[in-house]
């Protein structure tokens, strides 16, 4: 029954009574008797109590529904207010809801296209670095030897240096290149690719130290793409905020899929909110309808996780 009816059939049956009583044999005395004064008042409590559970019952779902509406996260989708009420209240759920799946399809949809373009971009920008200015440097590297073969004593030094200037130049763009263009992971698969991760972020102040499982379940090229993302910007944050000296990368089956985690002993997540980077994971997570989740490690630190759901047989 919808809202308006229930009202209005408790205020009718209570009009209706009242009418009843004035045509039966009940009077009302003039002056009113004490006797008189509290049946009319406990009719009037009957009436309004009846009224404010009415309104309570059919405007309590509407109040789920503005709770919900101010928490939605189309980055965290799947949470749907549950359709209930009178019918009105019911179908402005049912259409807030409709309208939440259409969001999240048209959102889903553009991250897809914008995060290819990325990776386009890329790869496009990873190519010319390596043909055009790796190329470039590494004449100047040659250009470099030949002068310093026929340079006077005195600036043999002068000219070491800039080679070794050069070749430091030439290497950074390499590992740029590297970065932008997981070339180890189109070539060698994913679990090369998240062991070379590992290896190019053990630095002096960190240690990442790798587990990948070899029997795990045959993923699509999408979805080795944002696990391979996933553990690099994790990574990164790690090395870049987080303040800590080991870390851990490991990639296993689980019940249903494949989980990844990205483990480190820093200071935590704390009330900083999400960045770009973090932004960017989910969006990669929802892509392939995946889970992604940040929390404190055990001890200390922060856990990325992402679950991955693979089908059932899939090898």
């Amino acid at each position: 029954m919808s809202l308006f009816w229930r009202i209005f059939s408790l205020n009718a049956a209570g009009l209706v009574v009242a009418t009843g009583l004035l045509l039966g044999p009940v009077t009302v005395s003039t002056p009113v008797l004490a006797g008189e004064a509290l049946v009319l008042l406990g009719g009037l409590a009957l009436l309004l109590a009846g009224n404010a559970l009415v309104l309570r019952f059919g405007l309590g779902p509407l109040q789920r529904l503005d709770r919900a509406m101010a928490t939605v996260d189309l980055l965290r989708p799947g949470s749907r207010p549950v359709v209930a009420g009178p019918a009105e209240t019911a179908g402005l759920i049912t259409t807030y809801n409709a309208m939440l799946d259409r969001l999240e399809a048209e959102r889903a949809a553009g991250a897809a296209r914008a995060l290819s373009a990325q990776e386009s971009e890329r790869h496009r920008i990873a190519r010319e670095l390596h043909d055009e200015v790796g190329q470039t440097l590494t004449a100047v590297l040659l250009q470099l030897k030949r002068v310093a073969d026929r340079a006077p004593e005195d600036l043999r030094e002068e000219v070491g240096q800039a080679q070794e200037a050069t070749r430091a130049g030439l290497d950074e763009i390499r590992r740029i290149a590297r970065r932008l263009r997981p070339g180890v992971l189109e070539e060698l698969g994913l679990a090369s690719a998240l062991r070379s991760l590992a290896a190019e972020f053990t630095t002096h102040g960190l240690t990442v130290r790798h587990h990948v499982t070899g029997d795990l379940p045959a993923l699509t090229p999408e979805s080795e793409l944002v696990v391979y993302r996933v553990a690099q910007e994790g990574l990164t944050n790690t090395a870049r905020h987080a303040d800590a000296d080991r870390a851990e990368l490991r990639l296993r089956p689980v019940p249903g899929g494949v989980e990844l985690l990205v483990r480190d002993n820093g200071t935590g997540l704390g009330d900083a909110p999400e960045g770009a980077g973090i932004t960017g994971m989910r969006e990669r997570a929802l892509l392939i309808g995946a889970a992604l989740t940040l929390e404190p490690a055990p001890g200390g630190g922060t856990d990325v996780r992402l679950l991955l759901p693979v089908a059932e047989g899939a090898r």
